[in-house]
């Protein structure tokens, strides 16, 4: 996974007024975290925050005057409505170290026939990876998979240097069958004339 360079500034007013004022010059307010080092408070573009954080696990590095590091976001916080950015945590990574994260699972192919549907159990797979090795995303391939067949996650084949951070008999998919409709009453059935 590439590295995204974005500027950070440093920033020393903290509450609710300063972040204000932060979100309308365009800016979050951020905190990065990690290496048992005291938290350094920052204030990134929004603009280019955002489309940053388009790539799941992005890994980012943060330039300005407080020197460079690099970072992957952590928690972010999102308005409820209009879904800007309102603030984001970053953890402090090194090259080689290894991090905890949710990677995305994708499927491909198509059921066996008889109308059954696919059920995810899981949206995303907890993993461990080197922190500038991150996986975009895991595929799983579903061809022909049947009613009851249940793809847990040690069947997913993660890439070179990635394991899994659940229990390996953790269910991630279900084939189910479908429902069957329940016949409809006529509409004449149970009126009286």
């Amino acid at each position: 996974m590439a590295e995204i360079k974005l500027t950070a500034e440093a920033r020393n007013d903290f509450g609710k007024g300063a972040a204000r004022r932060l979100r309308r010059e365009a800016k979050v307010p951020a905190v990065i975290y990690g290496h048992g080092a005291e938290p350094k408070h920052v204030a990134v573009d929004s603009h280019a925050l955002m489309m940053a954080l388009k790539t799941p696990n992005a890994l980012i590095r943060l330039e300005g005057e407080g020197g460079n590091e690099l970072v992957i976001p952590k928690a972010v916080q999102r308005e409820a409505i209009r879904r800007f950015l309102v603030h984001v945590d970053f953890l402090a990574v090194k090259k080689g170290e290894k991090v905890s994260v949710e990677i995305p699972i994708h499927t491909e192919g198509d059921l066996a026939p008889g109308g059954n549907l696919l059920e995810h159990l899981l949206d995303t797979l907890p993993v461990e990876a080197e922190a500038t090795h991150i996986p975009e995303s895991v595929t799983v391939s579903i061809a022909g998979l049947d009613a009851g067949h249940t793809v847990l996650a040690k069947d997913i084949a993660l890439p070179a240097g990635t394991s899994l951070a659940v229990e390996e008999d953790t269910p991630v998919l279900q084939v189910v069958a479908a429902q069957a409709e329940a016949p409809a009453e006529s509409e004449g059935e149970g009126e009286e004339g």
